[in-house]
């Protein structure tokens, strides 16, 4: 038996008997434990099963509508555009994006919006103004 510097010899002994019991009666498995086994499905629940059932269609299978100089585009637009700026009309956005620091690129597509039109979503703006939108999801 060692000794420790932080409790008296007695305090030592004890901890040392409750790591020795617990040492000794912890489970070597998580099924020993009654709290951790899987619950059994319904009746009419499905069985469960650890591969699950692929979609009819993946959503990788979908063609993609945007060439890659329009993802960069979109890209651009929305990092300038936080989320907190929606719902906001051209004037909100503007300035959203120039507190932001945005280019005068983005700040030029910016201003060919309506002028009394909200928008909800940078998706929203994007195709307000006459770009596509990509569908897959």
């Amino acid at each position: 038996m060692t000794s420790s510097d932080k409790h008296p010899p007695r305090l030592d002994d004890e901890l040392e008997r409750e790591v020795d019991t617990a040492a000794r009666t912890a489970p070597t498995s998580s099924r020993e434990v009654e709290e951790r086994e899987p619950v059994p499905p319904a009746e009419s629940g499905p069985e469960a099963t650890s591969v699950p059932e692929p979609d009819s269609v993946s959503r990788s299978d979908v063609d993609l509508q945007f060439t890659p100089a329009d993802i960069d585009d979109r890209s651009r637009l929305g990092r300038y555009l936080p989320r907190t700026a929606f719902p906001a009309d051209k004037a909100r956005l503007l300035k959203a994006a120039k507190a932001a620091k945005a280019p005068d690129t983005v700040l030029d597509e910016l201003g060919r919006l309506p002028e009394h039109e909200k928008f909800a979503t940078a998706a929203r703006v994007w195709a307000a103004l006459g770009h596509d939108i990509d569908h897959r999801f």
